[in-house]
């Protein structure tokens, strides 16, 4: 039973080279970013001549122990969190996927989707590939081993050439930890010095916790190769404008982290702040649904003046689980992760600060508890404009069908959800508030305007039609 509702994205992606507790470091890099993905999680290692691995489904603290970690041996590793939007969520799905070829043996872990997959695979196919999973991933280790013969390197353009979509991936072979990111850089990806070794991280936050230095961003379409001889940079492709994904910064990433160049807190209170300027309100307090919808609620309350409360508390020890409620036990989903504070709730006139509405049948849970709850009016805020598009770049949102503001009007969705009113923030309002120019961002979310359009055909599932 799962009790989550909201968008969730692939994975997260962590490398080490050059340090005598590469795997360890790798667990509590993929626990810092667990957030990324809880359906699996993998770390495999190298000592320069063997390659061990671990990997399984379930959350990073189910699958690793010190035992396990004391059998992944080596200073280079690289490991995964994985939420699965394209490729079943089974174990064989699991990453990082290795595949041995003429010698060499590779491991891969892939953040985003590539939006050519099913049309490379047909390909491959036909030319004699036989693949092992359906993510994804797999098709660039089959590009890859295509042209190993002209040296790692080389293989590595040729395969990121032939594919189109998002990929922020870590490649390590016995020897390498090689890192590349698309040239639209839709996905975070970062490097770190700890010690004399080099860290790949999703995020920054995974470089905090294992006490790493930020070096930088790696750029999009950059392919940065680690070894023995230190590091080098190859850029293959010709300069093209970025288009980050500003749900990053709105909901995925942690807001401790810094990415695209900026604080993801940060970037939060000032959306916030914007919501208080586009749509002023009176109202006893506001408050987010943990932990999403924290920050963007300080903003809004420090620019309003309106009080913070938190007038629902989250559980934070809520695991998988898979016993069924009592029948009586109504709505058991919400309330088993965030419960109402009465007193603070009854006979107020509340606003409810949060950071996106997809589906819409959890807000709508919600608000009927804080109803029984004893509010007496509810109004929502939400940090940025209606999702009305599908996701290709690697959330799971990828038919229209699955967004509520798709089909229906704000009207339609404020009196569904059951609220006296619901406020969107306006597309110039996030764009001021995410403080980079418009063009850096993929907004196709919003807008339906698809920076890499993706091929007849695709779908979450495109690999299993």
């Amino acid at each position: 039973m799962s009790f989550f509702h909201g968008p969730r994205e692939e994975c997260g992606v962590f490398g080490v080279f050059g340090h005598k507790d590469a795997a360890k470091l790798t667990y509590f890099g993929l626990y810092a970013l667990q957030h990324r993905g809880q359906e699996s999680a993998g770390i495999v290692s190298s000592t320069g001549k063997t390659i061990h691995e671990h990997k399984a489904m379930g959350l990073v603290s189910e699958i690793f122990d010190e035992s396990t970690l004391n059998k992944l041996h080596g200073h280079i590793a690289t490991g995964h969190v994985r939420y699965s939007t394209t490729g079943s969520s089974v174990a064989r799905n699991a990453q990082p996927f290795i595949a041995s070829h003429g010698g060499k043996t590779l491991a891969i872990a892939h953040n985003g989707n590539l939006t050519n997959a099913r049309e490379i695979r047909r390909e491959l196919e036909k030319k004699g590939s036989i693949f092992q999973t359906t993510m994804d991933s797999e098709i660039i280790v089959h590009l890859l081993t295509q042209n190993i013969h002209l040296g790692m390197e080389e293989a590595v353009v040729k395969a990121v050439s032939r594919v189109e979509g998002a990929y922020s991936c870590v490649l390590m072979t016995q020897d390498k930890l090689i890192a590349f990111r698309d040239p639209n850089g839709f996905r975070p990806l970062c490097l770190g010095l700890l010690d004399e070794g080099y860290i790949i991280a999703s995020e920054t936050c995974a470089l905090d916790l294992v006490e790493a230095q930020y070096v930088r961003d790696i750029d999009p379409g950059e392919i940065l190769i680690v070894d023995k001889d230190n590091l080098r940079s190859i850029k293959p492709f010709a300069e093209r404008r970025t288009t980050f994904c500003i749900f990053e910064y709105i909901y995925f990433a942690r807001p401790d982290s810094n990415i695209f160049g900026q604080n993801v807190y940060a970037v939060r209170k000032r959306l916030g702040k914007m919501l208080a300027r586009e749509f002023p309100i009176e109202a006893d307090f506001a408050m987010p649904f943990p932990d999403s919808g924290n920050y963007a609620a300080i903003g809004f309350c420090q620019e309003s003046g309106i009080p913070l409360e938190m007038g629902v508390i989250r559980n934070h020890y809520v695991g998988r689980t898979f016993i069924e409620p009592a029948q009586s036990m109504r709505d058991f989903g919400v309330k088993v992760k965030l419960n109402p504070v009465k007193d603070i709730l009854n006979q107020k006139r509340i606003v409810i600060v949060e950071d996106s509405i997809i589906r819409g049948t959890t807000s709508k849970m919600r608000i009927k508890t804080l109803r029984e709850a004893g509010a007496w009016e509810i109004h929502m805020m939400v940090s940025c404009p209606p999702h009305r598009y599908p996701c290709y770049y690697g959330i799971d949102f990828s038919t229209r069908g699955e967004l509520i503001a798709s089909e229906h009007s704000i009207e339609e969705i404020k009196n569904f959800i059951g609220l006296d009113s619901l406020c969107y923030l306006s597309l110039p309002g996030m764009l001021e508030a995410a403080g980079l120019e418009q063009d850096s961002f993929c907004l196709a979310c919003f807008t339906g305007k698809y920076p890499i359009k993706p091929k007849e055909g695709f779908s979450k599932l495109y690999l299993e039609s």
